[in-house]
C-alpha cells in the first residue's frame, strides 16, 4: 500500500515515510507525502497495515485480548525498487525517512535497493534517512520535513535536516503489560509473567539508535502516566508553533487524562496536541493499552551518558 496525497503543488522533492509513523487517515489525506505500508501478519493471514482504513484500532486490539496472534514483517526489497523506480521515472528528487533500523530490516532494505536504483539511474538523487525513531516520533519528524521542504530545502537539505533534526524528537510511553513485547521474542516470557502479577508497568523511550530503552517502573496505571508528564517537563522546550503528539493503542481515557495533565502545565494549555492510534505494525509489539507522549525538545545527543558516547563514536 502506498498513500499519496496528490491535490497539493507540485514540489521540488518528494517526501517518503511508511506506516510506522502512525499518521491518521486526516492528517496522511492533507500531506504531499508518499506512505508505504509495512506488512504484518493477524491469525495467519497477511495484510499491508493501511492507517485503519480497512479496520478499527479497537476491533485490531480485541483480536489481541482474545488472544489472536499478531506479527510483522519488514518491507520486502522488492516493494522498495518498484517505489525508487517509479520516483526516479518521475526524475523527482526523493528523500525516504525510514523507520528505525534498531527495530527493523526494512532501512538495510531499502538502501540495498536504493544502491541498485541510483546504478540504473545515476542522474536521480534519492536518499534513505534512518529516522532512528519508533512509534509516532517519525510522524513529528515528517511534519516538520514537510515545513522544511515548503521553506525552500533541497533534498540533499532536507535529508541533513533529518539526520541532525531526529536527536531533538523525543518520546515516552507506558505499556499495560509486556505480554505482546514477551510474544515477539523481545523480552524474555518470564519478565512479562512477574510484572504482571505485581502490577508493574513499564514505562520506556529509545536511544540514540532508535532501540527501545527501559526508563523505569511503577507500580500501577496512574503512577505510570503522571511518569510520562514528568519525562515531558524535564525535555519539553516551549514552542507554541510546534506540535505534540500523543497516541494510544485502544485506551482513549488514559490519553484524556494524559492530554489534560499537558495542558495544566505553565505555557501548554493552546499547545496543538495531536491524538492518533498506534498502528497495527507497531501494535502488534505493544499490544493494546500503550499510552505515549511524543514532543520536541532539548538535544538528546547532548544528554547521552559516558558508555553511550564511546558507543556513538565507535559506530562512527
Amino acid at each position: 500500500m502506498t498513500t499519496t496525497a496528490t491535490s497539493g503543488p507540485a514540489h521540488h522533492c518528494r517526501i517518503a515515510v511508511d506506516t510506522c509513523c502512525d499518521f491518521t487517515p486526516e492528517i496522511a489525506a492533507t500531506l504531499d507525502v508518499d506512505i508505504l505500508g509495512f506488512p504484518y501478519i493477524l491469525d495467519g493471514e497477511e495484510r499491508s497495515d493501511d492507517i485503519w482504513t480497512s479496520m478499527t484500532p479497537k476491533w485490531f486490539y480485541d483480536q489481541i485480548r482474545n488472544g489472536v496472534k499478531a506479527s510483522t514483517a519488514a518491507i520486502s526489497v522488492g516493494r522498495y525498487l518498484e517505489y525508487f523506480t517509479e520516483c526516479a521515472e518521475e526524475g523527482t528528487p526523493t528523500v525516504y525517512l525510514a523507520f528505525t533500523s534498531a527495530l527493523s530490516s526494512s532501512y538495510e532494505h531499502a538502501c540495498i535497493a536504493a544502491e541498485e536504483v541510483r546504478g540504473k539511474y545515476p542522474e536521480f538523487e534519492l536518499y534513505v534517512v534512518d529516522n532512528a525513531l519508533p512509534c509516532s516520533c517519525g510522524e513529528l519528524l515528517a511534519l516538520e520535513a514537510v515545513r522544511q521542504r515548503a521553506a525552500g530545502l533541497t533534498a540533499a537539505q532536507l535529508a541533513a535536516w533529518a539526520d541532525e533534526a531526529k536527536t531533538y524528537v523525543h518520546g515516552y510511553f507506558t505499556l499495560d503489560s509486556l505480554d505482546s513485547l514477551a510474544a515477539g521474542g523481545r523480552i524474555p516470557p518470564a519478565a512479562a509473567q512477574i510484572t504482571s502479577k505485581l502490577d508493574i508497568k513499564p514505562n520506556l523511550s529509545f536511544d540514540l539508535a532508535g532501540s527501545l530503552t527501559l526508563t523505569g517502573v511503577n507500580r500501577g496505571r496512574k503512577k505510570a502516566l503522571k511518569s510520562l508528564v514528568k519525562a515531558f517537563k524535564d525535555n519539553y522546550v516551549l514552542d507554541p508553533t510546534m506540535p505534540l503528539t500523543i497516541v494510544t493503542a485502544d485506551s482513549e481515557k488514559d490519553g484524556d487524562w494524559l492530554e489534560n495533565a499537558i495542558r495544566k502545565e505553565d505555557g501548554c494549555a493552546d499547545l496543538t496536541i495531536i491524538r492518533g492510534s498506534v498502528g497495527p505494525t507497531i501494535g502488534a509489539h505493544v499490544g493494546p493499552g500503550m499510552v505515549a507522549i511524543i514532543f520536541w525538545g532539548i538535544n538528546r545527543a547532548e544528554k547521552i551518558s559516558l558508555t553511550d558516547r564511546i558507543a556513538k563514536r565507535v559506530r562512527s
